[in-house]
């Protein structure tokens, strides 16, 4: 059988890009090469296209070493190799890549992809339209509020006596659009909203404020188009206050995972039948990872959905399909396999 080539898109404009090029580094290493031929595409920090260099050295390379004296590529050159792809695979955290913006250029270019389209991402990606969206479906979600940085700008005692009405301390404060806890802050009293403002407003001119849930934090993997499948629940206890950005991606993080999460079989079951609720309510395909809250031991809060989860050797979406019985190999043919369902079922209508 010949091999079919996967081109891998990964770096990107967001506050995301380190992680982005780590998670694709290891994919890349983990493709099974006797089915796929890898194609490595980066993006680097300004957006322009750097160039497909070859396989070994995309794989040797850090998110350091990647932005600097790396060949161009313009963008007839980067649109003749997405042209080339089988499939594509993107890698791209954040803003301008899981934001739905990526997946829409590839759905113009009728090229199949891994993952979310192009509304899930859009809904996964703004945290204010997805609450809105599981709060209408029946989901329960902590209590929120969404604020402009020119409503911010304007009065900020208005909108610090609005987060104290609707929503309280302590709080945490979020740039509506991006991920990887990057600009979130925890607010415990007004004196700390200002500034957690300004850094939620660095990324996004809106911000969600939602309620502090004092409970487990616990994640799910979902794989699956048609009929999604959920993963065993895992469970994170942050080195820190809160599951910040360097409690997820420092080297000397001695945050613990717990797989299985420590939660009673009702509860587990619980958890894994609103994932993939969420899943569908966000018309999501492929794969993503489902976060929740679980307070008092049996009380499901949804958090969030993550339509790129990380992929990083210490990410929780193949670790916890790895102790589902899927591997990390088995599970990116899978997500690939389910790109080009979804598409051959699409160029059937």
């Amino acid at each position: 059988m010949s091999r079919q080539r996967v081109v891998v898109v990964f770096g990107g404009r967001s506050g995301e890009h380190e992680v982005s090029v780590v998670s694709a580094r290891s994919v890349m290493l983990a493709l099974n090469r006797e089915r796929w031929d890898v194609v490595p595409l980066g993006i680097a920090k300004d957006g322009g296209w750097l160039s497909s260099v070859e396989t070994s050295t995309a794989l040797d390379m850090d998110a350091r070493a990647f932005e600097t004296g790396k060949p161009m590529l313009s963008a007839t050159e980067a649109l003749e190799t997405l042209a080339s792809a089988d499939v594509v695979f993107p890698l791209v955290h954040g803003t301008f890549g899981e934001d739905g913006t990526l997946q829409g250029f590839l759905e113009m270019a009728d090229l199949p992809y891994a993952g979310a389209g192009v509304a899930a991402s859009a809904i996964g990606m703004d945290k204010a339209l997805m609450k809105a969206l599981f709060r209408d479906a029946g989901i329960p979600v902590p209590n929120y509020a969404v604020v402009r940085s020119w409503e911010a700008k304007a009065d900020g005692q208005q909108v610090r006596a609005f987060v104290e009405s609707t929503v309280g301390y302590p709080c945490f404060v979020k740039p509506a659009n991006g991920g990887s806890s990057v600009g979130v802050s925890r607010a415990r009293s007004g004196e700390d909203l200002a500034d957690a403002f300004a850094a939620a407003f660095a990324y996004d001119d809106k911000a969600v404020v939602e309620e502090a849930i004092e409970g487990r934090e616990v994640e799910v993997s979902v794989l699956g188009n048609e009929t999604p499948e959920a993963s065993v629940p895992g469970e994170i206890v942050p080195d820190r206050e809160f599951y910040d950005y360097e409690s997820k991606y420092a080297t000397d993080s001695t945050t613990e995972l717990h797989i299985p999460a420590r939660l009673s079989e009702e509860t587990a079951e619980r958890v894994r039948e609103l994932a993939v609720r969420m899943y569908q309510a966000m018309a999501c395909e492929g794969y993503a990872r489902v976060d929740f809250f679980v307070r008092g031991g049996r009380e499901v809060i949804a958090n969030e959905v993550n339509t790129i989860p990380g992929f990083t050797n210490i990410s929780m979406f193949p670790k916890l399909w790895s102790a589902s019985g899927l591997e990390y190999a088995d599970l990116l043919d899978r997500i690939i396999e389910l790109a080009l369902s979804r598409h051959a079922r699409r160029r059937r209508r």
